[in-house]
């Protein structure tokens, strides 16, 4: 435990709305909801505007309808997020090699092993927290000033305590809690605001008498080891009395990568399984390259018609980025299990990471047994002529450009139409236009900077006319909403 609160969480403040909203003018002060848009997705992050109707993370997307039937309803844009993820965390590594991001939107910082840790070292305890508070304060103007979105952050002497700082601290605020006080703020919270008690462990304790932190303090460690087991039990009483003594560790490393969807209609027929894992073996791939990543096992998830789950998983002779090995092995792991009934849920993963490939011969053999051709000189990835004309999907908030008309974003489509809203993150709210889903001028993008000339790398750049300037990501603006 530290005397002095060097340690900071930052938290960004609805973090996938909040990059929607200053990407697009029209919905800003407008109510936001990112997540899966189908009949089963569940909300990822809900604006503020969003949450006063009572709409929340992990709430059925179904239930948000209902409750917010005028918010834009968007599917999420990761590259987007991710982006906006490294420039901020990047700022982040400008005060303190050690940075270990929780997701893409929060992080504990370590102040003392940073370019002030010297200075915090040196000055009285009052003077140290004012430093601590003046840098937090720097960090919170430098996300607004890059990036146009607002952060959290709480300053403690733990990292316990720091989360909690940050929590007090929402939305765009800043809290610290003096080393020394951890007690008494601890103590009128309930039970679920200690890291590792979930709705499972809460109503063990509920059913012995303990609601608060204070309860839990007070009943001891030894009735909280008799209750949750000798670690559990030992680690929930010492954050109860504040202790918490887990160093900050930078960039910890992922164990795997993976995707899943879960469908509408519970899949009964064993081609449209394998159909659904050969698509998600894809964007697991497509992760994995993103990465710089390769992997030995390959893991495919089942959840069925009774929400029972399973996992199976194979172990090939190296790690690999190869999209027909990751795709043949999801797929024979698939034609083994049983989907008599359904299946609700399907995911394919890989584990196992390595910073390398190692290549053998496994690939070539799935290729040629496969039938595909070796590719020509010359030829690269992502060229090959298609078998025939694709189908576009159009996602309500996928960023997209006109040929004539630039850059925008999909408000919604149907019925053989895509409504688009042609606007920048530095523009007014712009001009909502109706085109064919297949208009060959209509194209795909990627996302474009939040600030003009600053923040992340984006797509394409857009001209300005005469006299034109970036906007103000965090000003209000009109215009109607994308629908649900």
């Amino acid at each position: 435990m530290r005397s002095l609160p060097s340690i900071i969480h930052l938290d960004m403040d609805a973090f996938f709305a909040a990059v929607e909203q200053a990407a697009k003018p029209s919905l800003r002060g407008k109510p936001v909801i990112v997540g899966g848009l189908g009949g089963r997705g569940v909300v990822s992050t809900a604006s503020y505007e969003a949450r006063r109707f009572g709409v929340h993370s992990a709430m059925p997307m179904a239930q948000a309808r209902r409750l917010c039937p005028n918010a834009a309803f968007l599917a999420g844009r990761f590259e987007a997020y991710r982006q906006v993820s490294e420039l901020v965390m990047g700022l982040l590594r400008e005060l303190s090699p050690l940075v270990q991001p929780l997701s893409l939107d929060e992080a504990f910082v370590d102040l003392e092993a940073g370019p002030y840790g010297p200075a915090l070292a040196a000055v009285d305890h009052g003077t140290g927290e004012r430093l601590v508070l003046a840098l937090a304060e720097d960090l919170r103007a430098d996300i607004q000033r890059r990036t146009g979105l607002t952060a959290s952050v709480g300053a403690a002497g733990s990292k316990l305590m720091a989360k909690i700082a940050s929590e007090q601290a929402k939305p765009d605020g800043l809290v610290l809690i003096e080393p020394g006080q951890e007690r008494a703020v601890l103590g009128p919270m309930p039970v679920r605001a200690l890291p590792g008690i979930g709705p499972a462990t809460e109503q063990v304790l509920r059913r012995a008498g303990l609601a608060t932190v204070a309860d839990l303090a007070e009943a001891g460690e030894a009735e909280l080891v008799q209750l949750l087991g000798r670690a559990h039990g030992s680690g929930v009483y010492a954050m109860s009395i504040g202790l918490d003594d887990r160093p900050v560790v930078a960039d910890q490393d992922a164990k795997s990568v993976s995707v899943e969807d879960t469908f509408e209609v519970d899949l009964a027929d064993r081609d449209r399984v394998l159909r659904e894992v050969e698509v998600l073996a894809a964007r697991c791939v497509r992760r994995l390259r993103a990465a710089g990543r390769s992997g030995r096992t390959v893991v495919l998830k089942v959840r069925r018609f009774d929400f029972s789950t399973l996992t199976r998983s194979e172990t090939l002779r190296g790690p690999t980025d190869d999209e027909t090995v990751i795709t043949e092995t999801a797929r024979r792991l698939a034609s083994q299990v049983d989907i008599t009934g359904g299946v609700r849920l399907l995911g394919v993963g890989v584990s196992q990471l390595a910073d390398y490939t190692q290549e053998d011969l496994f690939a070539q053999a799935v290729r040629e047994e496969a039938g595909e051709p070796e590719a020509t000189a010359g030829e690269e990835e992502g060229q090959a002529e298609p078998a025939g004309p694709a189908v576009r999907h159009w996602m309500p908030g996928q960023d997209v450009r006109h040929a004539e008309f630039g850059p925008g974003w999909v408000q919604g489509s149907g019925v053989g139409r895509v409504t688009v809203r042609f606007e920048t993150p530095w523009s007014g709210p712009g001009r909502v236009r109706t085109f064919a889903v297949d208009d060959p001028a209509l194209e795909p993008a990627r996302p474009l900077p939040l600030r003009g000339g600053d923040g992340f790398e984006g797509g394409e750049g857009v001209e300005g006319g005469a006299g034109e300037e970036p906007g103000d990501a965090g000003a209000g603006g009109g215009g109607a909403a994308a629908g649900g």
